[in-house]
């Protein structure tokens, strides 16, 4: 059996990676004086990562929400226990929601209640079940990335017609889909990136898109 100690070294080879990835693709979405609302935030390095990042443009702002905050986090958490979320419609500009739905019972309802407080857009970044193997693929790397945590998993991953139709049932409408996602390190990539990774900005159909990328 692989300690505790050692899964956590392993994979934070990998998470620098993912962690300059993500920030990169989000800030190309950020205008000035955004506010940003991290659900699932985790630690909450990626919204400090965006946050402290020189590209980020000026004045943006972040919360993020957790079921289970482990304390000591660089940003400000607020503990969530699902249903409704402590704040007013449209009350943040972007809503990131990272490797968090396939944890969800009830996925359907975190992303529409994600939507409901998203001015602009949701960032849904997950796993796309897709390639060789790719049900075992991402379960092993789901399994050494929340296991050290206590963090349960569901091994439930999607294809890209599940995450289509969920958006679809969520009433939301595609603003921007990246995959496959580059990721991770070479070796790891090649076992763990690309095909098997995911991101969509989705929005209510009321919802501007306005940010500064070029909605390829």
């Amino acid at each position: 059996m692989i300690g505790s100690g050692l899964m956590r070294r392993m994979h934070a080879s990998v998470y620098s990676s993912r962690l300059r990835v993500l920030t990169r693709i989000v800030i190309e979405r950020l205008n000035p004086n955004d506010r940003i609302l991290d659900v699932g935030c985790g630690n909450g390095q990626l919204l400090k990562s965006i946050l402290d990042d020189p590209a980020c443009p000026t004045g943006v702002t972040g919360v993020g929400v957790e079921r289970n905050p482990r304390g000591g986090e660089p940003v400000t958490v607020i503990e969530y226990q699902g249903g409704r979320m402590p704040f007013a419609n449209a009350s943040f500009d972007l809503v990131i929601c990272a490797d968090v739905l396939h944890h969800e019972e009830r996925e359907d309802e975190l992303l529409r209640e994600c939507a409901r407080v998203a001015r602009r857009a949701v960032m849904v970044k997950d796993h796309a079940r897709d390639g060789l193997f790719a049900q075992s693929r991402i379960s092993l790397m789901d399994w050494a990335a929340n296991a050290p945590y206590g963090v349960v998993c569901l091994y439930r991953y999607h294809t890209l017609a599940q995450w289509r139709a969920m958006f679809t049932r969520c009433q939301l409408r595609m603003l921007k889909e990246m995959h496959p996602l580059p990721l991770y390190p070479a070796g790891w990539e090649l076992a763990f990136g690309g095909r098997l990774q995911y991101i969509a900005f989705v929005a209510r159909d009321d919802a501007r898109d306005d940010a500064r990328d070029d909605r390829s």
